[in-house]
């Protein structure tokens, strides 16, 4: 005899994460710290954050097409190229970097998953770049999206 209440409990604990995996896609990412400690917080942990996309991004092209970082995380919208869709590989990567760094004074520095959604046409891709800009306004960092250094709203 089965215990199909033990089963069904176990099956609404397990959590399954289906990931859009489309070759050249644009992608929404929401990627927070781990117990959302703020390590972005300051110029030093971005530049350190940058350095770490622009690694990644030498030896695996995609394109930012908008991006935020806050304290405690960050949001970006990325275009992939032409018939690539392995964006956690460059999550992995970006994220490696960035630990190797830090990794001396902080354990764990993210949190192990990030939320992805796939952009699927221009209306869209314009309510999450608008989504972005407008973060640090929503959590209190600043009044307007161009106050907010850690931004993509500048060079749009």
């Amino acid at each position: 005899m089965h215990d199909r209440g033990g089963m069904q409990l176990l099956k609404a604990c397990v959590m399954y994460y289906r990931r859009d995996f489309t070759p050249g896609g644009t992608y929404f990412f929401t990627v927070v710290t781990s117990e959302r400690r703020p390590l972005l917080a300051g110029p030093g942990a971005v530049e350190i954050l940058r350095g770490s996309f622009r690694t990644v991004m030498a030896d695996y092209p995609f394109r930012i097409d908008a991006i935020v970082v806050l304290p405690d995380h960050l949001h970006t919208i990325w275009t992939l190229p032409e018939g690539d869709a392995d964006y956690p590989f460059r999550w992995n990567r970006i994220k490696g970097r960035f630990t190797e760094v830090l990794s001396a004074r902080i354990r764990p520095i993210w949190q192990n998953r990030y939320w992805e959604h796939r952009i699927r046409d221009d209306a869209d891709f314009n309510h999450h770049v608008s989504y972005i800009h407008w973060n640090p306004v929503k959590h209190g960092l600043a009044q307007t999206p161009e106050e907010w250094a850690y931004s993509s709203y500048r060079f749009r």
